[in-house]
């Protein structure tokens, strides 16, 4: 893998020059030095990761603690929403999994709920008829279980190893531009709208404090890494949470709420967070929804061919979201070799699979890999080191949860989109002018921001891979692991209606 020169910002890969020689047992044990990173670069990193993923402290809980179970009962026990339960057991799980990546794999990735398998436990999985929460969080325990066996057995290294070059180089453009646009949505630069299937801000025009604030740290940020500012990340997150909870105390903003016919809304809110403390920043924390899983419960609700059904459909988003964020975070870091491979992968696949298990003992649905923690590698982070930084900040978070809803939406989410532009780079180093790797690069990179879905555009992608080497009569130069990835994601694509004749 191509790295950057000794003259690039401080956010770029480290040089492939001369090794500096380890400082101290701890910077050995992390190699921080071997891979051209720093102590302060490995903090600022880990904070920016923190930063620009704590969203999930509050919206897991808006996700899977306010939908009652079959029973009627809520996520952590009663007939009510618990949401701080859900909230500190989203921090711990989050803090405990990224300290055993940072300090086992010893590689910049973080963990928390995985969107999207949280929303299919809470709308698809839980609305059944008998199952219960424990239930639901049973079943995510038994994709865990079977995903780490995989991991074990060698299989999900192999399939790693067995994707082409080109395609985990496109897989990397494709998150590029999802966490971007994910960045502009959040922060409600661009939004939904009823002609057009996105439109720039709330009306077609930028409007608002709030977007002011995103403009203006998204331009900070950008304008901090061309003058190679150390921390550049960092200091336009920190800037524009401060320029937040000014504005916020002096206009009073409020919550975003969207119009309907009888009501204008509040379109000029803060998207997430409001940028206010309204309660003493420290709290006890409430564990209620720890070992709340059931296994048994989930499989007699669900039944036998019910649960192999949606153990199936956890078990492939997680495999290859997590192997497409792998990627993405180990080639911004400038740590995949000529071969795709990069340093620990078997710990960092172990790791990752125990968090799925972790999730659903902790009652917050499978944990994955992040793929904001580009964010952190944009920022100098190279080594486990950042992971741990983010670890203790959702271990923190845990009994200080007011603080960090001081930092919005619109203050966090600059970070994606430059991390974007950086991950865009990477377009260069496919060949575009062969077809059998332009389609399949092409599709991969455009399904992942267009389908909201970094697993729709990697089996896209896989798929087209093989179906052109079919064609063009070279089926013998296509590893058999990939006959039975593009299998699996046919599997993938039609479970709709296989889970519709099956459930």
């Amino acid at each position: 893998m191509t790295q950057a020169d000794p003259s690039s910002p401080p956010s770029s890969p480290p040089s492939s020059g001369a090794v500096a020689a380890p400082r101290s047992g701890f910077d050995r044990f992390f190699h921080i030095s071997e891979r051209g990173s720093t102590l302060s670069r490995e903090l600022r990193g880990g904070l920016v990761t923190f930063f620009s993923m704590c969203y999930i402290v509050v919206l897991n809980p808006l996700i899977i603690g306010t939908v009652p179970d079959s029973t009627g009962q809520f996520l952590g026990g009663g007939a009510e929403p618990n949401l701080p339960a859900v909230a500190a057991g989203t921090a711990l799980i989050a803090g405990l999994l990224s300290i055993f990546m940072g300090a086992w794999a010893k590689f910049p990735l973080a963990l928390a709920t995985g969107l999207g398998l949280n929303a299919y436990i809470a709308y698809s999985v839980v609305p059944l008829p008998g199952m219960t929460w424990a239930g639901a969080m049973g079943l995510v325990v038994l994709e865990g279980v079977v995903i780490l066996v995989l991991v074990l057995t060698g299989f999900r290294r192999a399939v790693f190893m067995a994707v082409p070059p080109f395609l985990k180089t496109a897989i990397g453009v494709g998150i590029g531009l999802f966490i971007a646009f994910l960045g502009l949505f959040n922060a409600k630069f661009v939004t939904t709208a009823a002609g057009t299937p996105v439109q720039l801000g709330n009306d077609g025009s930028l409007t608002g404090w709030p977007t002011f604030v995103f403009v203006a740290g998204l331009l900070l940020m950008f304008v901090l890494w061309v003058r190679k500012v150390p921390g550049a990340i960092l200091i336009a997150i920190v800037s524009a949470t401060v320029l937040s909870i000014v504005l916020e105390r002096f206009l009073h903003l409020g919550a975003f709420t969207a119009a309907d016919g009888t009501n204008p809304g509040n379109p000029g809110g803060w998207a997430m967070n409001v940028p206010a403390i309204s309660e003493f920043p420290i709290q006890a924390p409430d564990f209620a929804t720890l070992f709340t899983v059931d296994p048994i419960g989930g499989i007699t609700a669900a039944g036998g061919i019910g649960a192999l059904v949606i153990v199936f459909s956890l078990l492939l988003a997680d495999f290859f979201d997590t192997m497409g964020t792998m990627v993405a975070v180990g080639s911004e870091a400038g740590l995949v070799d000529d071969e795709g491979d990069m340093p620990h992968s078997q710990r960092i696949l172990v790791v990752d699979s125990v968090a799925a298990i972790a999730g659903g003992v902790g009652g917050v649905s499978s944990n994955t890999s992040f793929v904001e923690s580009t964010s952190g590698v944009a920022e100098g982070a190279r080594t486990g080191v950042a992971s741990i930084v983010v670890g203790v900040a959702f271990l923190l978070t845990t009994f200080l949860a007011p603080l960090v809803a001081l930092v919005p939406y619109e203050a966090a989410t600059p970070a994606l989109v430059m991390v974007g532009f950086l991950m865009m780079t990477q377009v260069t180093d496919i060949d575009f002018s062969d077809v059998e790797v332009a389609l399949p690069a092409f599709l991969t990179i455009i399904l992942m921001p267009f389908a909201y879905s970094i697993t729709v555009g990697m089996g896209a992608g896989f798929l087209m891979y093989v179906l052109i080497r079919l064609v063009r009569g070279k089926a013998r130069e296509v590893h058999w692991l990939m006959y039975v990835i593009a299998a699996l994601f046919v599997v993938y694509f039609l479970r709709g209606a296989i889970e519709g004749l099956l459930l």
